[in-house]
Parts: structure tokens; C-alpha cells; sequence
């Protein structure tokens, strides 16, 4: 099956030459991939993997550029941190009706990442409970690939945290 997702990355500050990274990326297994270069210093890799799972596309993809870029650092694996828009766009709505879709089940919506001017859910937790609202269609593939993201972007998140002290682990638990 065919996974599509993105992973965003820090270049480092050595990797100026981004002709030659777009090729050694290609030669190196990422040819499922393409490269988008917008903001200095940064890479993302948009990749269509063909994999028996989305956790094989993904880590697969992140086994190859971490052997062709060894000092680059995963920023995000997407898709994960997503807006009303995006997910409005994921589901052929509009953000309007999506919004009174979270209004009308407010007490049932799953609870943001984030709240603030922007807020932000993890596509994992609204595809879920879309998913077990059981009205709309959603491809299996995409439900599979935001909850490897999902869980890669938690694994790089922990491992860059310090230890948790014993108080704050027994109010998490």
C-alpha cells in the first residue's frame, strides 16, 4: 500500500548545497520523494512509500535520510498538527462546517494540542472520532499514517525532554 506523509527537517549548517543533496537523497532511496527547499536551512520531503504499514513507510523513510544526511534533525512528521482548515481539507468540507460539526459535539470533539489564536488537534484523535462517528469516508491509509506521525513526533518530543520529576509523573498518570 501506498503511504503518503512528510517529514520536515533542520538542515545542518555544512548543507549548502542543495543540488547535490536533492541528489544524493534520490541515489540514497529517498526517489519516492519530493524535495521542497522554502525556507533556508530547512528540507521537507513529501513521500508516496509504498509499505506493509504506515510505521514501515515512515521509520523506512527516516532510516534513509538519517543515512544520507546523518546531522539533519526531524522537525515534524506530518500529518499530525493540524488546524480546523486542514482537516476541513482532508474531509472535502468547509472549515465553516467543521466548526459547527466541534460546536455541535463540544463535550465529544477531541481536545486540541493547543488553544490559542491558532489551535491545533492531532489528525490522529479527529480522524478517530470522525471514524467512529461512523458518517464520514476516510481512507484507512490516511487514519494509519497520522497515527505514525503522531507517535514519531511524541518519540522525538520525549526523547529531546528531560526526565519527568516523580510529582509531575504521578499527576500525568
Amino acid at each position: 500500500m501506498d503511504y503518503i506523509f512528510t517529514l520536515k527537517y533542520r538542515l545542518p549548517d555544512d548543507e549548502t548545497d542543495l543540488d547535490a543533496l536533492a541528489e544524493r537523497l534520490g541515489i540514497g532511496g529517498c526517489d519516492d520523494a519530493l524535495a521542497g527547499i522554502g525556507q533556508a536551512g530547512r528540507l521537507a520531503l513529501e513521500f508516496t512509500r509504498d509499505a506493509s504499514s504506515a510505521s514501515e513507510a515512515l521509520l523506512s523513510a527516516l532510516a534513509d535520510v538519517k543515512a544520507i544526511v546523518p546531522h539533519a534533525r526531524l522537525v515534524e512528521a506530518a500529518p499530525d498538527f493540524v488546524g480546523l482548515t486542514d482537516v476541513a481539507q482532508v474531509l472535502g468540507l468547509s472549515r465553516q462546517n467543521l466548526h459547527k460539526l466541534m460546536n455541535k459535539h463540544r463535550h465529544s470533539f477531541p481536545a486540541p494540542v493547543h488553544e490559542g489564536s491558532a489551535t491545533i488537534w492531532h489528525l490522529a484523535d479527529v480522524l478517530a472520532w470522525l471514524h467512529a462517528k461512523g458518517t464520514y469516508r476516510l481512507e484507512r491509509s490516511l487514519i494509519d499514517v497520522a497515527q505514525a506521525a503522531r507517535h514519531i513526533n511524541l518519540a522525538r518530543e520525549a526523547a529531546q525532554a528531560p526526565p519527568l520529576h516523580d510529582d509531575i509523573a504521578a499527576m500525568l498518570a
